[in-house]
């Protein structure tokens, strides 16, 4: 491949995946929030560890405590880690309300082969909701090997009970984005694209989604104003 093709490649991705961070942001501003007066905001973050994911995976992990900043004066964040690997495995954490306790939960997975377990997810995420309102789901993940139709049933049960789904891609397989774009569509969340050179976008885009699960819409605001970045995006499109 020539230079000037390896040039004009990556100009059309970073303009993709600017695109994708933008709709995000304008879908995040419009997500109305639920949390109760006086809770703290619940947030379920999901996380495919199968062995696609292992080159990024102890970074991703690092870039997940920074959700946890901010919340505290929002009256706290609980997180809830979910993740898939292997044949079948998908498990479930407590409740933490602490970035260490998150940290170490995380760092102690090791990916594993396996197909996307996706449903279960969003399952999962059902039921918890059932016993208590969860404000937000988080996924991230880079690919899709399950009924879509499938999937879309329960994104849009989710929809129905008011939990909005993030989804953040890791690359741009093209099934799972059509997919992961349909969940979000269905739950009334947002999607957005990110890649290994974006890891500072992912941690801002994160925090946000934290802020927002949190505080809603106003303290997503009063953060966009204090730290700039895509959170003073997502406060423009408030305006």
């Amino acid at each position: 491949m020539s230079k000037d093709v390896t040039r004009r490649t990556g100009r059309e991705a970073a303009r993709s995946t600017s695109g994708d961070v933008a709709n995000f942001l304008d879908r995040l501003a419009q997500t109305p929030n639920l949390k109760a007066a006086g809770g703290k905001g619940r947030l379920v973050f999901a996380m495919d560890a199968t062995a696609s994911r292992e080159p990024t995976w102890d970074r991703a992990c690092h870039i997940q405590a920074e959700m946890f900043r901010e919340t505290e004066v929002l009256g706290g964040l609980e997180v809830q880690l979910v993740f898939y690997r292997g044949f079948g495995e998908c498990k479930a954490s407590p409740w933490v309300d602490s970035s260490g306790d998150l940290v170490r939960r995380m760092t102690a997975v090791r990916c594993l082969g396996g197909q996307t377990q996706i449903g279960k997810v969003l399952r999962h995420t059902l039921k918890e909701t059932g016993k208590k309102k969860v404000n937000a789901l988080v996924f991230v993940g880079d690919c899709m090997e399950e009924d879509v139709d499938r999937l879309c049933h329960h994104a849009g049960r989710l929809g129905v009970l008011g939990t909005p789904a993030f989804m953040f891609q890791e690359g741009g397989e093209p099934i799972a984005m059509r997919a992961f774009r349909q969940i979000a569509r269905l739950t009334g969340g947002a999607y957005c694209s990110f890649d290994s050179s974006s890891a500072r976008q992912l941690r801002e885009l994160l925090g946000a989604v934290a802020v927002f699960a949190a505080g809603g819409r106003l303290a997503l605001s009063d953060y966009g104003k204090r730290t700039g970045g895509a959170a003073l995006q997502i406060t423009k499109q408030i305006g």
